[in-house]
């Protein structure tokens, strides 16, 4: 497995470079006054600096995080029940964090992000078991400020402090959606040197990121100004989405269909390292090959849905579940005691990662055009708690370290979870085929929403 898994990753990465070159030119670049804008290069090149710290700061972690508790000698049953407490904790941040966000502060959100992600990788260095779940804890918290603060800080000073026109923003947001695909794959490498080629241990990549994070916290306070959202109450927000998800049939399904998917990713992210891990392959590097299978088909979705192919968006988010549903098949097999086949597992897993390079902006074009813009964050708390939920009561309920073959369960129940998916995406089809506002345009201007 050793030699496999550097062959795939270097694959991938090249397959990536061939679908993003292809994405790229398959229609007409529409930022060339961005681009040609000295003002807004540098605005750019400022936010880009401050942020990509962080992304990186935040990826170090994946590779090692359960190999890490395994490194305690901690159970799986307690590995995940420290994975379902920081599940717990998304739910819960999730719902306030964006009217934290704009109560507190764009910048002082970002700051607190850095901090509670520093004393989450910090509490990593004690082998104390509330000491790691309070530090998974202040992980799930920090995740939900990572994207919300950041970005909306950009936001409002793209518009309001520097006036760019509206146009130019997905440009900025899409090539931090390209550095992050290589910031991940870095971050894969970089972790596995640490904790395998150097022999430093599955708690280095977490002590490399803190000085990451403390660069980013030194930037925004160096070079940011505060900046403030709107304010609403919390019981308006989660009542409004509420009113939407029960008035629209769309968007419940819509919204079934996210839980039940991103549910199977959650477990997903918590079996792949006990999955590959007893067959010596190295979890750094196999975390990069998911992060360039999943980079590959953002790239493919792209290049799917320009005005070469036209593929829809409810096309392709089908396809992804199809997928999903077929890797979480073949893994039911090859996961069998006794009989497990490693080599058939990481290629399940990676079509699993190419799935969601296609499903994640394949939904957040179909989020935009179901769900009011003011009415977004409201909904997307809804469909946040049978997320997390579904996630956490899976593993709780399933992975019993006596039992041989609850890996192999698991899968199996994700396998029927997916198919139920499938079912509500075919219904979501039968009602929307013929519902243009859900379909892209073949004209030159396509919406902004495509590039998400």
């Amino acid at each position: 497995m050793l030699l496999t898994a550097y062959f795939v990753l270097v694959g991938l990465i090249a397959l990536w470079a061939v679908l993003e070159f292809s994405a790229c030119h398959s229609k007409p670049s529409t930022s060339s006054n961005a681009v040609g804008n000295p003002a807004f290069r540098q605005f750019q090149y400022d936010f880009y600096r401050t942020y990509f710290p962080a992304l990186a700061a935040d990826w170090l972690q994946g590779p090692y995080l359960y190999k890490l508790y395994q490194h305690y000698h901690f159970l799986e049953g307690q590995i995940a029940i420290i994975y379902v407490c920081g599940f717990g904790a998304s739910v819960f941040a999730g719902l306030v964090s964006a009217p934290l966000t704009s109560r507190l502060g764009r910048r002082k959100s970002c700051i607190l992000f850095c901090l509670l992600l520093s004393a989450s990788y910090l509490c990593k260095l004690s082998q104390e078991y509330f000491v790691l779940i309070t530090g998974r804890v202040l992980g799930g918290f920090s995740s939900s400020l990572l994207f919300s603060s950041f970005e909306a800080w950009y936001t409002h000073e793209h518009a309001e402090q520097h006036d760019f026109p509206a146009e130019w923003l997905p440009h900025t947001f899409t090539r931090a959606a390209a550095w992050n695909g290589g910031i991940a794959i870095a971050a894969g490498v970089i972790a596995n040197a640490c904790a395998e080629w150097l022999g430093l241990g599955p708690a280095s990549p977490s002590v490399l990121a803190v000085p990451l994070l403390v660069l980013s916290v030194a930037l925004v306070i160096r070079e940011w100004d505060e900046n403030y959202g709107q304010t609403s109450s919390f019981r308006r927000v989660c009542g409004d989405g509420l009113r939407c998800l029960l008035r629209d049939r769309r968007v419940l399904l819509l919204g079934t269909i996210q839980a039940l998917f991103e549910s199977v990713v959650y477990i997903f992210i918590f079996l792949w390292t006990p999955v590959l891990d007893p067959h010596n392959t190295p979890l750094g590097i196999a975390f990069s090959s998911f992060m360039a299978a999943s980079a590959a088909g953002s790239s493919l979705y792209r290049l799917a849905t320009s005005k070469k192919y036209h593929l829809q968006p409810m096309h392709v988010l089908c396809l992804s579940i199809l997928m999903v549903f077929f890797s979480l098949f073949m893994l039911t097999f090859s996961t069998a005691p006794g009989q497990e086949h490693p080599t058939e597992s990481l290629l399940a897993f990676l079509l699993i990662e190419l799935a969601c390079g296609l499903y994640f902006p394949a939904m957040g074009f179909l989020r935009c055009r179901l769900i009011p813009e003011k009415e977004q964050i409201g909904v997307l708390n809804w469909f946040r708690v049978p997320l997390n939920l579904l996630a956490g009561l899976g593993l709780l309920v399933l992975h019993d370290s006596d039992y041989q073959s609850g890996t192999r369960n698991m899968f199996s129940l994700c396998a029927i979870t997916m198919l139920l998916a499938l079912l509500c995406v075919v219904s979501l089809f039968t009602m929307v085929r013929n519902d243009s506002e859900l379909r892209l345009p073949t004209s030159e201007t396509e919406p902004n929403g495509t590039e998400q």
